[in-house]
């Protein structure tokens, strides 16, 4: 089998032209050609006129003729031999061991993580301080009608993690995705996440769709022997001191119970957003350092002006589906400006996990079918200028603009937002334009400049007349920002070393978002895979 890439054609095009531009590419014979299936496809949108799709392509050839083919692109990239895409395991436990390894966090990574352990015979316990998808979805869904928020069960905390109530992008900037993210993508299919994320170069699955995989994700953990525990927060890890008082070994961990459970791995997958547990590490002598991270608004438009800008007369066809962008600006003040957690067709949600606090998020169906797209406009922050004072400053940061955006809006859990023309132009927003903005349980209208620095403010005035020149339409004066968000990524990073252990606590095996890893749903899923591969081999190694 060979692998053809960078295959161009129209976006208008018949099945057989696949096959045609493959004779083409090769310099070969209709008759030489056994089968052609699609691997990956994405498209060029760059020329609104010109939309192209581009495929990697996976080629049978009469066997007679594959090695000469090979020969003749020989220094090609473009074609090669497709690649055996089977994921290895790196051992398996022939009986089951005494001990067990310990999952905590129940998101993406914590998912992937304890489904390897369990395919490989290790029987991990998983502890996740929120709730099960289903009861979880009814708490959030209590703080988006009724502003009731339920601290350990919320779009931060539960089964599946932050990415559930988002858009559920499956794509990634890990280098190394090609192989592990088909691993997790395969995963995800076998639970019924649709078949097309294999081929789509931009997959997505949606909150909904989301909820029933992850569902089937834990039945198969179980079904393994894996143990899954839900509203069970870890309050302390006992970590034995080794030289000097700078290293230590993990032996167990308390629960908020009381009960203790005594282990040597832990894969700590909390998400960026336990905050106590990051605290509660860093008293027990864990090493954590500061890490960057990004602060700013979520923007509204219709979705149909990006669908325009886009796609021009292409808008609404069916293989290019709602639009999206990304966007990024380099400030004069040297900051930069970019968007995050863009949603096509999608809603912007409360995703507070604490009282007292307003942070907003973006969330689509699978269907991308909502009357708005929303992203993130965030300017970035670093430990060195903004937060230098403690490894946990960043928090207090975060904490500061989530409280302050709680009492613009009303302290009841509606956002501030104001007019996109109005932020520009520095006045407040009395009454809304065309734009319907999609946050529940409400806004409150008025001033966003006091909400975040002013440094801040200004960089994302200077960027929005930018980002209009590439998206046209997105500096509308009737565009909706709602603030505040906060929770783009970690504040922290808990360092690790070659092993995938923390750099000063032997057994604890960082990983994810939490542990300022990973970035989103694939990446934090390929990274609890690494984990509970260096997991394995410490445990198989020591038997």
């Amino acid at each position: 089998m060979i692998r053809v890439t960078e295959i161009k054609l129209p976006l208008i095009h018949k099945d057989e032209d696949l096959r045609k531009a493959v004779i083409r590419a090769l310099d070969i014979e209709n008759k030489d050609v056994h089968d052609v299936t699609v691997f990956k496809r994405s498209y060029d949108a760059r020329k609104k006129n010109k939309i192209l799709l581009i495929y990697q392509l996976d080629v049978q050839l009469d066997p007679k003729i594959e090695a000469t083919v090979l020969a003749r692109f020989s220094s090609s990239n473009k074609v090669k031999l497709s690649p055996n895409m089977t994921y290895k395991f790196v051992g398996h436990a022939k009986a089951p061991l005494e001990e067990r390894p310990v999952v905590i966090g129940f998101g993406p990574c914590g998912i992937l993580a304890a489904l390897l352990l369990a395919q490989m015979g290790l029987r991990p316990i998983v502890l996740e301080r929120g709730q099960a998808v289903r009861q979880r979805t009814k708490d959030t869904w209590d703080l988006w009608r009724n502003g009731k928020l339920n601290t350990e069960s919320n779009v931060q905390f539960g089964e599946g993690g932050a990415g559930t109530f988002s858009d559920g992008k499956l794509h990634s900037l890990v280098r190394d995705k090609n192989f592990l993210g088909r691993k997790v993508l395969e995963e995800f299919v076998k639970a019924g996440a649709p078949e097309e994320i294999l081929v789509l170069s931009k997959p997505h699955i949606g909150t909904f769709k989301l909820v029933k995989m992850v569902e089937n994700l834990r039945a198969q953990i179980i079904e393994l022997g894996g143990e899954i525990r839900f509203g069970e927060k870890v309050e302390l890890i006992h970590r034995e001191e080794l030289a000097d008082g700078i290293f230590g070994q993990i032996t167990g961990l308390t629960l908020n119970s009381g009960e203790r459970i005594g282990c040597r791995h832990i894969v700590l997958a909390i998400g960026h957003s336990a905050r106590d547990s990051f605290q509660m590490l860093l008293e027990q002598g864990v090493y954590i350092e500061a890490k960057p991270f990004s602060i700013g608004l979520r923007i509204e438009h219709p979705q149909s002006v990006i669908d325009q800008a886009r796609f021009g007369d292409f808008a609404g066809h069916e293989l290019l589906g709602a639009a999206d962008y990304k966007l990024v600006h380099h400030c004069k003040n040297g900051r930069s400006v970019y968007s995050f957690c863009m949603c096509p067709g999608g809603t912007v949600v409360a995703a507070a996990s604490e009282e007292g606090g307003l942070v907003t998020n973006g969330m689509s169906q699978y269907s991308r079918n909502e009357r708005n797209a929303n992203s993130a406009i965030v300017c970035s922050v670093t430990p060195e200028k903004d937060y230098p004072d403690h490894v946990l400053a960043g928090i207090d940061l975060q904490k500061e603009l989530e409280i302050l955006a709680y009492k613009l809006g009303g302290e009841n859990f509606n956002a501030p937002a104001q007019l996109l023309g109005d932020f520009l132009s520095g006045v407040s927003s009395k009454e809304l334009g065309s734009v319907k903005p999609s946050y529940k349980p409400g806004i409150n209208l008025g001033n966003l400049e006091s909400l975040l620095p002013n440094f801040a403010i200004s960089a994302i005035r200077e960027a929005i007349p930018e980002f209009a020149k590439k998206i046209n339409g997105f500096d509308m004066h009737d565009a909706i920002l709602t603030g505040v968000e906060t929770r783009t990524s970690s504040p922290i990073c808990i360092k690790r070393d070659k092993r995938f252990q923390s750099q000063n606590t032997y057994g604890l095996y960082p990983a994810g978002e939490g542990a300022g890893y990973a970035g989103g749903i694939l990446s934090a899923a390929i990274d609890g895979i690494k984990v509970a591969e260096a997991v394995a081999i410490d445990m198989l190694s020591k038997r």
